[in-house]
């Protein structure tokens, strides 16, 4: 993508301080974009403004909550004091934690929904305006695997990640009489990003993401592409793809393996004290990746969920098989009952 891509255009993230949006953030200013980053944090968003200003653009930071309706508006009204328009807007920010539903706090699921979906949602319902003024926007959303599957522990932030699609089609809907402005969802697996660090955590051992585990510069990139050439939704990876594959076609299957993958690979062995993550504060870390790549694992990962789906699909084939050929069977031995019965 040429430097010229976006030149002159002007692109807002929440989430922008770390994991996929602060890479969004120095993908979009490499390519010559006007970038405003919003988080909590502002000395966390004050590094990331650097690192886009350092790839070639110009950046701001502004620090907002997106729990907080009135946030976004501010967020809108600054793009627009600087730069004069707001031509992409990527709701990125979100929250995560680890617990049985029973045993997580009801003020972090609270939390959790505030920040993943009705940040999303105020985020849209600010920038909308000004992009229906300009007859000309586009506005990604970034869901999660979660979105279309789910695992145990995860219950607020699998809630959260399904609600974002459904919000987006219901917004893609009431907008499709109104010309240049577009919705779009991008559906990332597990990414090497700082959020299973920094979630809150009631299980009493230690989390971290379940391989193989992605790069999210991967999602950045996918982002750029949904904002030169808008589509409705994006998954990223093709391993996540095949879990939603396997998801579809052998419901049960996953069913069953999804509880012992939380529990022995998500979760592992090492004790740990429950705690709140930066679910309420922002702490922890604010990089891009979380150090959680690790290849071998990943490719054994990979192998495994390829081997799932290929098993789903020969299951899924033979019960087909199976159902046609008894369906012919029936068909055939009632034309001879028919016959049988014209010549008695």
């Amino acid at each position: 993508m040429s430097r010229r891509s976006f030149h002159g255009r002007t692109v807002v993230i929440t989430g922008g301080s770390s994991g996929i949006g602060r890479a969004t953030g120095r993908r979009f200013a490499a390519a010559g974009a006007n970038v405003v980053l919003a988080a909590r944090s502002e000395a966390a968003l004050e590094e990331a403004v650097a690192e886009c200003r350092a790839a070639g653009g110009r950046a701001i930071a502004v620090p907002v909550d997106v729990a907080d309706p009135a946030g976004p508006v501010r967020l809108v009204n600054r793009a627009l004091q600087d730069f004069g328009r707001v031509d992409v807007w990527v709701n990125s920010a979100g929250v995560m934690s680890y617990g049985a539903l029973g045993d997580t706090p009801i003020a972090t699921q609270r939390r959790i929904i505030e920040v993943n979906l009705l940040g999303v949602m105020w985020g849209t319902r600010a920038v909308l305006p000004t992009m229906k003024e300009q007859k000309h926007g586009v506005i990604i959303n970034v869901s999660s695997l979660y979105g279309k599957v789910a695992t145990p522990y995860v219950s607020g932030y699998a809630a959260s990640k399904f609600g974002i699609l459904g919000f987006s089609q219901v917004v893609r809907q009431e907008l499709r009489k109104v010309p240049g402005v577009s919705i779009c969802v991008v559906l990332p697996g597990s990414m090497d990003t700082p959020i299973f660090r920094n979630a809150a955590n009631y299980t009493g051992r230690r989390a971290r993401p379940v391989p193989p585990v992605g790069d999210p510069d991967r999602v950045a990139r996918a982002i750029l592409r949904l904002a030169r050439r808008p589509r409705r939704q994006v998954t990223v990876g093709m391993v996540q793809h095949l879990a939603t594959l396997a998801h579809a076609w052998v419901p049960g299957l996953y069913a069953e393996l999804a509880p012992s993958a939380m529990r022995f690979v998500a979760l592992g062995k090492d004790d740990e004290e429950r705690h709140e993550g930066n679910v309420f504060d922002p702490l922890g870390a604010h990089g891009v990746t979380g150090g959680w790549r690790h290849r071998g694992r990943n490719v054994a990962v990979c192998g495994a969920v390829v081997g799932a789906v290929g098993l789903g699909w020969a299951v899924r084939s033979q019960r087909r098989r199976f159902a046609i050929g008894w369906a012919g069977h029936l068909s055939d031995s009632g034309s001879v009952r028919a016959r049988l019965g014209g010549i008695t």
